[in-house]
């Protein structure tokens, strides 16, 4: 993998939205519009809005960072940055240049937002009256290109002549953009699906796009809050004051607890177990009535999941919001220290925590043809699920731990070291 890669360092935390309106009826101004759409984004992320150290914008937003930073009495601002151009791919290079932000080190936690009232400011996009021109637009305007839809039709008419392309692809792009917004209450065009007849009777705007080729230049604000992937390390020192402190935490064992309880959470329930504990602990709670079974629970879990924890609770009446957190990437290779140690019989036992760290083991011995050396040793497994991944593989010493927890682990690594 490229060094140059911001992969897997960054993770979009929170979303926040304001209601949107149609063209010049947002009931509020530009700037508070994007201050709400900007808190609702650190709400939804967990974090207190001065947490926010970076803020990063697109297509010129008129509301600047300074200010911005002012209103929400950001004690630091570290990073500032707007992406040029317009709309389009504008929003995913704000949040591009967010995430380089972090890697580099700039920031921590960077705000990305767009907000717009055009009852305020005019209608956006829309060509002014000059007395004089110059530049680049002295090239277009002139001459009838003054907005995105006409720079984009020469363009577009040239690549379906070229590649013989109908209009139909344009038209399933609009279809589908409606289509979706009937999932969605907050769209404007929410409860007004399109058909293909309406499509191909609405006006043209600019061939070959029609009426409902363009977007809809609705008011409201959106932002995003980007930030380390290392979630929990990442949000630790701002979690003072935070909302999430005061809801209970359901953690699978004691070092999980004990992380979270220096973190500052103090109803912490911990399950001393594997993902079943953790399911029955979450159950028992809401029998207990201390825990409504109505009541979303955000799960905090791993790329690869050996249990479908939000499903089984989900049947049992709970939403589950699962948020991906970290992703074990197992190595192909063994230290060559290791090998040499297999091979010479100086390493006494292996720990198992789980059938995947047990299976990568595996093929990593096998591969530096070390395998039987390997399986001879004891292997201590923290459940029964894990020790069948050895047993299958010919280990004629496997060990189970009496629960499924570290300190039960250890306790069975301390009978396999006995004389």
């Amino acid at each position: 993998m490229s060094e140059f890669t911001i992969k897997d360092k960054v993770a979009i935390a929170g979303l926040g939205e304001t209601t949107y309106y149609k063209r010049g009826a947002a009931p509020v101004s530009e700037f508070r519009l994007a201050l709400e759409a900007i808190q609702r984004a650190a709400d939804d992320a967990g974090l207190p809005v001065t947490a926010i150290d970076g803020i990063a914008s697109y297509a010129n937003d008129r509301n600047d960072s300074i200010r911005v930073a002012t209103a929400l009495g950001l004690p630091e601002l570290r990073f500032t940055n707007m992406f040029w151009g317009g709309g389009g791919g504008g929003g995913s290079g704000a949040i591009g240049n967010a995430a380089a932000a972090i890697v580099a080190g700039f920031a921590t936690c960077v705000v990305v937002y767009r907000a717009l009232a055009q009852g305020q400011f005019g209608r956006f996009g829309a060509t002014p009256a000059m007395r004089a021109i110059s530049g680049p637009i002295a090239y277009t305007w002139p001459y009838g290109m003054s907005t995105p839809a006409q720079w984009i039709a020469l363009r577009t008419r040239r690549f379906m002549h070229d590649h013989h392309v109908s209009q139909d692809p344009l038209a399933a792009i609009a279809m589908a953009c409606y289509h979706h917004a009937q999932s969605n209450p907050r769209a404007i065009m929410y409860g007004r699906p399109l058909s293909r007849a309406a499509y191909d009777e609405s006006r043209w705007i600019v061939e070959p796009f029609h009426l409902y080729d363009c977007c809809l230049e609705n008011d409201g604000a959106a932002a995003v809050i980007v930030t380390s992937a290392n979630a929990l390390r990442g949000i630790e020192p701002h979690l003072a004051g935070s909302r999430l402190l005061k809801l209970p935490l359901f953690a699978v064992g004691q070092r999980t607890a004990d992380a979270a309880r220096l973190a500052g959470f103090d109803r912490v329930i911990s399950a001393d177990g594997d993902a079943a504990g953790l399911r029955d602990s979450v159950l028992a709670s809401a029998r207990a009535k201390e825990l409504k079974k109505a009541s979303t629970l955000l799960y905090l879990a791993g790329a690869d999941l050996a249990r479908d924890l939000a499903g089984e609770l989900g049947e049992r009446g709970f939403n589950v919001v699962t948020h991906t957190t970290y992703r074990m990437i197992p190595v192909s290779n063994l230290p060559r220290d290791a090998c040499d140690a297999f091979a010479a019989n100086r390493i006494e036992a292996v720990l198992h925590y789980s059938r995947r760290s047990a299976r990568a083991f595996l093929e990593a011995t096998r591969a530096a043809g070390v395998e039987i050396s390997a399986l001879a040793v004891p292997q201590c497994c923290i459940s029964d699920a894990v020790a069948s991944v050895v047993r299958e593989a010919g280990a004629p010493q496997v060990m189970v731990a009496q629960s499924p927890d570290e300190n039960a682990l250890f306790e069975t690594l301390d009978r396999a070291l006995r004389p």
